[in-house]
């Protein structure tokens, strides 16, 4: 794989590929750069891009990287200066932990409904590592099996009614499918009087934590909640008061030590335990985009139960096709120079996630949905090429402890939509992906109908 040097120079033509317009540079009270003769100036796309990045979130990066012929620009964010980036080679320098901080980085919006603050993807340094690897110990063979096969056992349960009811809003139900198999797994208990309730928080931690008024908001309120509830039952396992399932994931984080050799603080415990149940149900969204590419891709199904290296490629496929979640952000540790462009210290920089997933130098054809091309793709040895559920090692970067688990949900649901259950789709709506939303669905959050499940009341 090779990759083309960013040239730091700017286009004076209009910007062919809809990204934001090229503008003159700054004047030199706002340059990034200093004005030396070994640094080169970032290219300057805009004074402000926090509006044009909100209504595209997936293309604005590497559209405007495009038009100005450079892997890197400079513009601000919520009116803070900011150094945005996309591509593999500037994506191995973003996990460069020497030279990147992710502490404060994130937006307080999103640790206050999709992260939590003071949880693992906060840290740094040995703190992080430290943290990182208490998860990565919940990752074994034995615990991932263990929340497949409660999964499936839901999956079939919903797919019994489903061949009843007139539409199936998809989204919504496996919501509820993965909050019931995601709670069991953690050994949280569900209260018959909460379910509902606590499959409708569990959902908006991720499905608000973008959005912007009343949907935002309930991701909020969400997460005071449900950490409310959490950190009652982890103060209840520690005070002999509740009695946690032997080696769950609630006992795990009620007990565990953190790097300071002390317990947990209570809240932490409740942050990591959400950290465990949160992204489980999350992987909703790919999963509704197993069922899209199937249902626009049947070509496929033979192949996806008669290959389990065909099985991988497909749900590699859609996490590299499919728009999940539009950036990452960090500081910069300590003032640095890359490629000639000086990066100061403690400016924002933004890595493009979906822009890198679809970069020509990577995938021929990007927009073409093509499972082939990971069938003898080279995971490890692309871990800043391909980065949907982040870049690098999982044990030591900020990359998601839980992406096995993701992986093989999704390998269920697409043997699941394959084999056992054929389905018609409710319109055209059904099918359009709206990239304008974070996370991207199908607008109508893919209603199907006319739902055939081959194991009726198996």
């Amino acid at each position: 794989m090779s990759t083309t040097e960013a040239t730091g120079q700017q286009s004076s033509a209009p910007n062919r590929a809809g990204g934001a317009n090229v503008v003159p540079q700054p004047s030199s009270e706002t340059q990034l750069t200093k004005n030396d003769t070994s640094s080169r100036e970032i290219p300057y796309a805009a004074l402000e891009s926090t509006i044009p990045f909100l209504q595209n979130p997936y293309r604005y990066i590497s559209e405007t990287c495009q038009g100005l012929g450079s892997d890197v620009f400079y513009s601000r964010l919520m009116l803070s200066k900011a150094i945005f980036m996309t591509g593999p080679e500037a994506t191995a320098l973003f996990y460069d932990q020497s030279r990147f901080k992710r502490h404060g980085a994130m937006a307080t919006r999103i640790l206050n409904t999709l992260l939590g603050q003071e949880g693992v993807q906060t840290l740094d340094g040995d703190p992080h590592k430290y943290r990182k690897g208490l998860f990565m110990k919940l990752m074994s063979r034995e615990n991932i099996v263990k929340l497949i096969e409660i999964t499936n056992h839901w999956l079939c349960a919903y797919a019994n009614s489903w061949a009843a009811m007139p539409e199936v809003v998809l989204y919504e139900e496996l919501h509820e499918v993965l909050t019931r198999a995601a709670f069991a797994w953690a050994g949280v208990p569900l209260k018959p009087d909460e379910v509902k309730q606590r499959i409708g928080e569990v959902a908006a931690l991720f499905d608000g934590a973008g959005a912007v008024g009343p949907r935002h908001w309930r991701a909020r309120q969400a997460r005071r909640s449900l950490e409310r509830y959490i950190e009652g039952l982890v103060q209840e396992v520690r005070n002999n008061r509740f009695q946690a399932q032997e080696g769950s994931i609630l006992e795990y984080f009620a007990t565990c030590k953190d790097f300071d050799g002390q317990e947990l603080k209570l809240h932490t415990a409740a942050v990591e335990i959400l950290n465990m149940i949160r992204p489980t149900v999350a992987v909703s969204v790919y999963q509704v985009f197993v069922a899209h590419a199937i249902y626009k891709h049947p070509e496929c199904c033979d192949k996806l139960n008669s290959s389990s290296e065909y099985l991988h490629a497909f749900v590699q496929e859609v996490r590299r096709f499919y728009p999940f979640f539009p950036g990452l952000m960090a500081f910069v540790a300590e003032t640095f120079e890359w490629k000639g462009y000086q990066f100061p210290k403690d400016t924002l920089v933004v890595i493009d996630i979906h822009g890198t997933n679809h970069d020509k130098r990577t995938f021929a054809e990007p927009e073409t949905f093509n499972p082939e091309r990971f069938v003898k793709y080279d995971d490890k040895s692309n871990a800043f090429s391909f980065i949907p559920q982040g870049g690098g090692d999982p044990n030591i970067h900020h990359r998601c402890a839980g992406e096995m688990i993701t992986l093989d949900l999704m390998k269920l649901t697409a043997r699941f939509f394959s084999s056992k259950v054929s389905f018609d789709v409710q319109d055209a709506s059904s099918l359009e992906v709206d990239e304008t939303r974070v996370p991207a669905l199908p607008r109508s959050g893919f209603v199907i109908k006319n739902v055939r499940y081959k194991f009726l009341n198996a």
